[in-house]
């Protein structure tokens, strides 16, 4: 298995596991656990795309970790 499809397997999954725990209701979207899991899952998902170079997935995870990061900063300001 080349290195990328390793790095995105793990992005990928970090994200998956964002995903369900959100749908299961065990973490909420506001939750900070939640965007760190889809920011980190997304930069190392779309680092992998740059691996290959596959700019539509470079552009959408760049697109999710900047959400992510305005998550962050919404949780981290209000307190």
């Amino acid at each position: 298995m080349p290195v990328s499809d390793i790095i995105a397997t793990t992005g990928v999954t970090l994200l998956l596991l964002a995903f369900f725990l959100q749908s299961l209701k065990v973490i909420k979207a506001e939750n900070a656990l939640y965007n760190w899991l889809n920011l980190i899952g997304a930069a190392i998902a779309g680092y992998a795309s740059w691996l290959i170079p596959f700019w539509p997935f470079v552009i959408l995870e760049a697109v999710w970790s900047a959400v992510a990061v305005c998550g962050l900063l919404k949780i981290y300001f209000k307190k």
